[in-house]
């Protein structure tokens, strides 16, 4: 419950004589307005004068002495994580986060600088994880979604550069990434970080693929993986995007083939992709089993159709591409559906967009190797038209229709 949608709903329940208005106005007030645009500046600010500070040393390094550097980055982080929790203590609490956030980036420009100072050679990210671990270790001292968000970067961007750099993946480094900030996650469920750590996640399943030179479908096994598990906890919403990631992912793979394969294709392409059958098959189907069986657990059992995405279709040898475009058709029907079904707005629209993406690439497959794209292009955007026009208004339909229930006397 938001305040937003207090100030929203709230007149609406008192004059239905539902809550007084007294009773709204103490609602309300539990609930306070944020400045979250103010809360923000304090942050900011931190960062423009930390990185102000980091150029000034950087720009006169060398004229510094060795003892000089040491002494430097050693008060520079102490500083700022006295200053932030000194400013935290007298309830200044963005400014406090703000500053302990700029110790965090001091500590990993501190490793960075000594690194440089003493000529040391890195071939592998241990440095980066040691900087990770520290705010790992910050984040849960210091519950806060800016020092989650930087240690998430953190874990991400040096594993970016580990595969980029030295051709390697780091489990240590994904491991703790996953179960401290996994955990923090439990703790303190929030969307925004929900979202962020899922796409970290997959970005990272995705690195592990290329580094290791596995067949791309080896990808899905840990997403599918992620999908499953959440299958077993009570929450619905608050998990949602640990599980929209991987059906995004599934729905995009399944549209490139759609757009970019045919049965013309050589065999390179399926021996890039396809996994080896008898593993992965027998991998898909124990994250299936797992799933339905949390999904059996919660109740959830009427969303099971979402696997549909992940049947390997790219094992048939011919109409691979009919196939998946057939599953996109149904997926996004079935979107739709669940989305009327449980009067959700984000599944609808979800369902709408997908179901015109699945139109879309079923008439750019079938039409523009023969179609003179002038009328290509004019009948493709008149498709769009009218099927956009027509789910727009289904949607309004469908919820006037739930505003009427909730109102008869409207």
């Amino acid at each position: 419950m938001s305040r937003k949608w207090l100030q929203q709903e709230g007149p609406e329940w008192t004059r239905k004589g539902i809550i007084s208005q007294d009773q709204l106005g103490q609602l309300l007030a539990y609930y306070p307005e944020r400045k979250r645009a103010a809360g923000l500046i304090p942050l900011l600010g931190s960062m423009l004068v930390g990185l102000g500070i980091l150029s000034f040393i950087a720009a006169n390094w060398g004229d510094i002495s060795q003892l000089m550097r040491l002494i430097l980055i050693g008060i520079m982080i102490a500083g700022f994580y006295a200053a932030g929790e000194t400013f935290r203590r007298k309830n200044h609490e963005k400014l406090g986060i703000g500053l302990i956030g700029l110790g965090l980036l001091s500590f990993g420009a501190g490793i960075i600088l000594v690194g440089q100072m003493f000529h040391l050679q890195a071939y592998d990210i241990t440095s980066f994880t040691v900087w990770g671990c520290a705010g790992l270790v910050l984040t849960y001292l210091v519950p806060s979604r800016y020092l989650f968000l930087i240690t998430l970067l953190i874990f991400t961007c040096s594993q970016w550069y580990n595969a980029t750099e030295f051709n390697d993946f780091s489990f240590v480094s994904f491991g703790l990434m996953t179960i401290g900030l996994g955990f923090y996650w439990l703790r303190r469920q929030d969307t925004l970080l929900a979202w962020l750590l899922a796409a970290s996640f997959t970005i990272q399943c995705l690195l592990l693929v290329n580094v290791m030179e596995w067949s791309f479908t080896w990808f899905f096994i840990p997403v599918w993986l992620l999908y499953a598990v959440f299958d077993w906890s009570k929450a619905r919403r608050s998990i949602y995007p640990f599980q929209a990631i991987p059906l995004i992912a599934s729905f995009l793979h399944s549209l490139f083939i759609v757009l970019f394969w045919h049965d013309g294709s050589d065999s390179t392409f399926l021996k890039n992709l396809a996994a080896e059958p008898l593993w992965f098959s027998l991998a898909l189907a124990a994250l299936f089993l797992l799933s339905l069986l949390g999904k059996a657990r919660s109740n959830r059992l009427m969303s099971s159709p979402d696997w549909l995405l992940a049947i390997p279709f790219f094992y048939l040898p011919h109409g691979a591409d009919a196939a998946y475009l057939l599953a996109l058709f149904v997926f996004s029907l079935y979107l739709l559906w669940r989305g009327y079904a449980e009067e959700w707005p984000v599944k609808i629209n979800l369902g709408t967009l997908l179901f015109l993406t699945s139109t879309m690439s079923a008439y750019g497959k079938l039409a523009w190797d023969f179609m003179d794209k002038s009328i290509f292009f004019i009948l493709g955007g008149v498709i769009l038209l009218a099927l956009g026009w027509f789910l727009n208004r289904r949607k309004k339909q469908f919820l006037a229709e739930i505003k009427e229930e909730d109102d008869p006397h409207a």
